[in-house]
This record gives structure tokens, C-alpha cells and sequence, in this order.
């Protein structure tokens, strides 16, 4: 298993939106966390406030194309999400400028929720999380800083070990997996929401294209080599005790899209 846990390029402004959007996130989440308790109670949460292809598909429940962006079907899904978000995030708002920069996150998440529902206008699955706003913040770095280190912690039984690798490979990979696996997921199920993965990356390719032509385009990447424009931070690792896994989850398929 490889997990992000921070790139080693620094912004040079505090990412003010990155940082609202994380908190509200988060304190959205910890409201309707009690309705974790009812599974009842949380569908209809869902399907009120989700982004529902039927509904949609009926002139109805427009507001959730926005609303379901800012939700989350548990803490693995929330802890996922925010974690790309706090690495990535700084980088794009530090290009665009605080309020583009949440226009253009806002505008990624429709994106995505627009091409999940192109692939199922009927759909009665209804579909939470950042995920496809976050896939365009992704797709805005791979275009700015393809060769920009993105450190991965490796988790492989018994090894443990931290490499950095360029973010054309990380992220690229990335959505080759999400358009593999819209090609072969089963059509309204529960799980993930592959195609809103996809839009949303697409969606932040398209939109950041004129600021990378505006920098000068391939020879933006010539000049620095597809690295940040600027010093990349580094880091002193060390050892530290990791404690033992002592037990298992036990996966039950979640009844919405994330």
C-alpha cells in the first residue's frame, strides 16, 4: 500500500480557502456523525442531500450538486479525501488566488458530478464527497508540477519506508486507475464513484490549461524541468516506533457513492 503524506513543494502564501474548506468539511462531517448510528436515518440524509442522478433527472435537487461535495459516507472516506487536499491543495491556490481558487474547486466538483450523471441519468444511488473536487486539484498540479516529489508511505507487512516519487507518476497513475475502474465498476451500486473521479481531474486539467499556456507552457516545463519554479522543501527522516495493527475491520459495502 502507498499513501501520500505531503509533496516538497512549499506555497508562498498561507492557503486561506484550502484551509476553510478542510474545516468545513470536517465540521460538517462531525454534524450529522450521529446518523451514523441509524442506517435509516443516514440514507435519507443521503438522499436528500447527495447528488441523486434520478432526482436530478426530474428537475429536481439541483443544490446537491453543491451540498454533496462537503459529505462523506465515514472517517476513512473524510480522512482520504481532506489528506489529498491538505497536500495539493496549497499549490493550486497558491496559482490561482484564494476566491478562483474556490471558484475552481467548486467548478471541478460539478464537473465530476455532471459526468457521473451522464453515466446514469436514473441512478437511485445517491453520491457523496470531495473526491471529484479534489480529482481537478489533482489534475491542475499534474499540469503545473508533473516532476514536483511527492513523498509515499509504503506500507508492506512488515516494511515500512518513505519514497518520494514525481507526481506525473503518482497522480497520472491515479486516474488511469479511476477510468479502469469506471469501465468495469456495475452500473448503479454502491462504492466509488469512478467517472466523478475522472470529470473532476478533467475538469482541472481543462480549467488550469490557460495558466500553464500563460507561463509559458512546454517551456514552462523546460525551464524548470517540470519541477515547482521555486526551492522544493526538504526533509530530515528519522525513526519512529509504529505500533502493531491488533485488528481488523471488517468491510461491509456501503450503500451510496463516494
Amino acid at each position: 500500500m502507498l499513501i501520500p503524506i505531503r509533496d516538497h513543494n512549499p506555497s508562498t502564501r498561507r492557503p486561506y480557502v484550502t484551509y476553510a474548506l478542510l474545516a468545513a468539511n470536517v465540521i460538517i462531517f462531525a454534524l450529522y456523525s450521529p446518523l451514523f448510528a441509524d442506517d435509516y436515518a443516514l440514507m435519507r440524509f443521503f438522499q436528500e442531500w447527495g447528488m441523486l442522478p434520478a432526482r436530478l433527472s426530474h428537475g429536481e435537487g439541483h443544490i446537491t450538486l453543491i451540498s454533496q461535495q462537503f459529505l462523506h459516507g465515514d472517517l476513512i472516506h473524510l480522512g482520504s479525501n481532506m489528506l489529498f487536499l491538505w497536500i495539493f491543495g496549497d499549490n493550486l491556490e497558491d496559482v490561482w488566488g484564494h476566491w478562483k481558487f474556490l471558484a475552481f474547486y467548486l467548478i471541478c466538483g460539478l464537473a465530476a458530478a455532471g459526468l457521473q450523471y451522464v453515466t446514469e441519468p436514473e441512478g437511485m444511488v445517491p453520491m457523496v464527497g470531495a473526491s471529484g473536487a479534489i480529482a481537478g486539484v489533482l489534475g491542475g498540479y499534474l499540469l503545473l508540477y508533473p516532476r514536483a516529489r511527492v513523498d509515499m508511505f509504503l506500507f508492506l507487512i512488515v516494511i515500512f519506508r518513505i519514497i518520494p516519487i514525481p507526481a506525473w507518476l503518482v497522480l497520472g497513475s491515479w486516474f488511469v486507475l479511476q477510468v479502469l475502474g469506471g469501465l468495469n465498476a456495475p452500473v448503479d451500486q454502491g462504492g466509488v464513484a469512478y467517472w466523478a473521479h475522472a470529470g473532476g481531474f478533467i475538469a482541472g486539467l481543462v480549467l488550469t490549461f490557460p495558466i500553464w499556456r500563460k507561463l509559458g507552457g512546454r517551456a514552462y516545463w523546460t525551464v524548470h524541468e517540470g519541477h515547482p519554479p521555486h526551492p522544493e522543501a526538504r526533509y530530515d527522516f528519522v525513526k519512529t516506533p509504529i505500533p502493531k495493527v491488533t485488528r481488523k475491520r471488517r468491510f461491509r459495502p456501503s450503500p451510496w457513492r463516494r
